[in-house]
């Protein structure tokens, strides 16, 4: 295949009593149906409240069932639980290798390689990093073994967090740490992903667009199919708004198109709760 074509959604955030989200979902849904990329990548947070409310999980397994196209799967923190960070609370769900396993029963695999128009496609399960879980020692070890099998092609990289705000070396802050890959995880990342040739990291969890390169690596923050994040809950670092994120890929280059399908709807997340059923 000379050229792929991939579509990113991320943090849809599914749950049979929240209708808004539903419609939104519904909404790209339609528009995936009309553009036909060859794959849906959707970058996690899947599920409104996994670890709390099993079902969640389940519903959204079955909308993206209904997707025209084949579809990929990681986990995000409402999927499978968040990670430690060295500061910063603990977290409410923490990740467990439970939660993982109902990912793998519902969803799928939580990590992947595939090759594709020249390119080596990586996914990881970024919210086992930092855990010490078995899990997380076996997919390194895993990593460095399809790592070693590039052969010189471009490699372009999906997981839920993206890896830091604006640098490798950024600190970790109380206030922040939850929204990136934690040290040490990022830094052995980054070191395991700088013997190829990493053009792209494409991450979600933030809840906003944005898109910029450090070095030679573009760093593409699709946003939320769901909601967005009010200004009282999380700082303004880019574009809060619904969407998603369309690529095209050729062998040495690559396309991106920010784009929102017809009808989204920017659903505030103080809104949403304010007026959904308890669970």
């Amino acid at each position: 295949m000379s050229s792929f074509r991939l579509t990113q959604i991320s943090d849809t955030h599914l749950a049979r009593r929240l209708a808004k989200l539903t419609d939104n979902f519904h909404r790209v849904a339609s528009h995936i149906d009309a553009t036909r990329p060859d794959l849906v990548i959707n970058s996690g947070d899947l599920a409104f409240s996994a670890p709390t409310s099993p079902d969640d999980l389940a519903f959204a397994k079955s909308l993206h069932a209904e997707l025209p196209v084949a579809c990929r799967y990681l986990p995000g923190n409402h999927d499978i639980g968040d990670n430690p960070t060295a500061v910063g609370p603990v977290p409410s769900h923490p990740a467990s290798e439970q939660h993982l396993q109902n990912f793998r029963a519902v969803i799928g695999e939580d990590r992947w390689r595939f090759d594709e128009a020249g390119w080596c496609f990586v996914g990881l399960n970024s919210l086992i990093m930092n855990t010490g879980l078995g899990s997380e020692a076996e997919q390194f070890d895993w990593l460095a073994s399809e790592l070693s099998r590039t052969n010189g092609r471009p490699v372009a990289l999906f997981l839920h967090k993206p890896l830091y705000l604006d640098a490798p070396d950024d600190p970790e802050l109380e206030a922040s740490a939850i929204r990136y890959v934690p040290q040490p995880a990022r830094a052995r990342l980054i070191e395991m992903f700088g013997t190829v040739d990493l053009r792209l990291i494409a991450s979600g969890h933030v809840h906003q667009r944005r898109d910029f390169t450090y070095g030679r690596v573009r760093h593409v923050w699709a946003p939320s199919v769901g909601f967005v994040i009010p200004g009282r809950m999380q700082p303004l670092i880019a574009i809060k708004e619904t969407g998603l994120v369309e690529y095209r890929f050729t062998p040495d280059s690559f396309e991106v198109r920010h784009v929102r399908a017809p009808g989204q709807v920017d659903v505030d997340l103080d809104e949403l709760l304010q007026k959904a059923p308890a669970s």
